[in-house]
């Protein structure tokens, strides 16, 4: 029989597995989403990203706000270029053995898309459509030999999630939407069966999974020149089918291809944001978002030819994750708007769980850009925003729930910052 712990702490599934592999953490949001969805709110660190504005994007976090919309066909194209860096730096020790440990720029540039689309039926009615990559980028050490191969040689994730919406505007101070989420997630993992020392062999699992949630959300103005929206993003329960390759026999299981499943639930995401006009020129604008990361706890991973014996468990453990920003627009004059923000974000990730593949922590973002409107159906978006990283420790050693003794402690410090450029498109007929 095939013991749990029998596979476990010899794969890469070392605890971070399955989407871990995002390597947001030190670049784009807590945990492994994707913050960058928007151009406009890129400018403003994202604050009042869940109210009206010229831009629909806001409908990826409050899909009421798809009531804003212009008249007619709206189509927005929204782009973000992501240059980070990451660097882990320290010792790894195996036995009597201590080397030093520097996994080089472990984190891989990235462009993300995202389309949005809104039809005005009637003065009531709006239809829309975004499509998203809420998950998603890589990691990958300079060296697939470097002392901490063992709990990560490599990383990768795709995702694309289609949000078709209905928004009601139910009166000039109240309006609701709700849609549904048909996400497609894909992921791969490697890392060397044992310590670079012992062994350099690759062990390598990949899966994919499509499955559905649903959003919701509501907008109020109280009065003229005040906003409040309200969002949210559902859990979505992913069934991931696919592979694990062993190099070598690991507790009782020959080298080989073996099929797995596991199921992994994305938090569901809650968005509250304000927009208060100042003067007719000058708008402040906030955004509080909660993340329910603390739901992933342990998934199990299974083998699919062994009656779903359990070969692993995946104990991410995180805690929830908390994002606070605020942030102002001005209307220099007809076609010209400036935007800054800031913001701090909250890890789901603690001291006592960060790994090798996601070395997530809290992060500083400051942000500013701006709008041409080149004409009055046309308008060109920038957004530039620089993410501080906040101190990092990583301790894998003895009691740490990623540690394994034939891959010994990795024990160091990571540096990291992010730079994102965004422009967009906005055209309605």
């Amino acid at each position: 029989m095939i013991k749990s712990w029998a596979v476990g702490k010899g794969l890469l599934l070392s605890a971070t597995a399955l989407v871990a592999v995002i390597a947001a953490s030190s670049a784009q949001a807590g945990g492994f989403a994707l913050r960058e969805q928007s151009t406009y709110y890129q400018g403003m660190s994202f604050a009042g990203n869940g109210t009206t504005g010229p831009s629909i994007s806001s409908i990826f976090w409050n899909p009421a706000t798809i009531t804003g919309a212009s008249d007619g066909l709206t189509i927005e194209a929204h782009n973000a270029f992501i240059f980070p860096r990451a660097e882990l730096e320290g010792t790894s020790t195996i036995g009597a053995a201590t080397l030093p440990v520097d996994s080089g720029d472990f984190v891989g540039d990235a462009w993300i898309g995202s389309n949005y689309l809104s039809y005005k039926v009637s003065d009531e009615i709006y239809l829309g459509m975004a499509i998203n990559a809420p998950f998603g980028l890589s990691t990958k050490p300079d060296d697939g030999n470097w002392a901490g191969a063992g709990y990560n040689r490599s990383s990768k994730v795709f995702s694309l999630n289609a949000n078709p919406i209905v928004g009601f505007k139910v009166n000039e101070m109240f309006s609701v939407a709700v849609g549904a989420q048909i996400q497609y997630l894909d992921v791969r993992l490697t890392n060397s069966a044992a310590h670079p020392l012992a062994l350099n062999a690759t062990t390598a699992l990949e899966g994919d999974s499509t499955s559905v949630g649903w959003t919701a959300g509501v907008t109020f103005t109280p009065m003229q020149g005040t906003e409040i929206g309200l969002g949210f993003r559902s859990a979505v329960g992913h069934d991931l089918n696919g592979t694990v390759s062993l190099p070598v026999a690991s507790g009782g299981l020959a080298a080989g291809t073996y099929n797995i499943n596991t199921k992994l639930i994305t938090p569901e995401v809650v968005t509250l944001s304000a927009k208060q006009s100042i003067t007719d020129n000058f708008r402040l604008l906030g955004t509080f978002e909660w993340s329910n990361w603390s739901r992933l706890e342990a998934p199990k991973v299974l083998l699919s030819d062994f009656g779903n014996a359990q070969l692993t468990a995946l104990p991410f453990n995180y805690d929830d994750g908390y994002f606070l920003s605020i942030g102002g627009e001005f209307d220099f004059n007809d076609q010209i708007t400036l935007r800054a923000g800031a913001a701090y974000e909250w890890s789901p990730v603690s001291d006592a769980v960060r790994s090798a593949r996601l070395p997530d922590n809290d992060r500083i973002w400051v942000s500013a850009g701006g709008s041409y409107k080149m004409k009055e159906n046309l308008s060109f978006d920038v957004g530039y925003t620089h993410i501080f990283g906040t101190n990092t420790d990583v301790n894998i050693v003895p009691g740490h729930q990623d540690y394994s003794a034939t891959k010994g402690s990795l024990v160091g410090s990571v540096e990291s910052s992010v730079d994102i450029l965004s422009a967009s498109l906005r055209y309605t007929w």
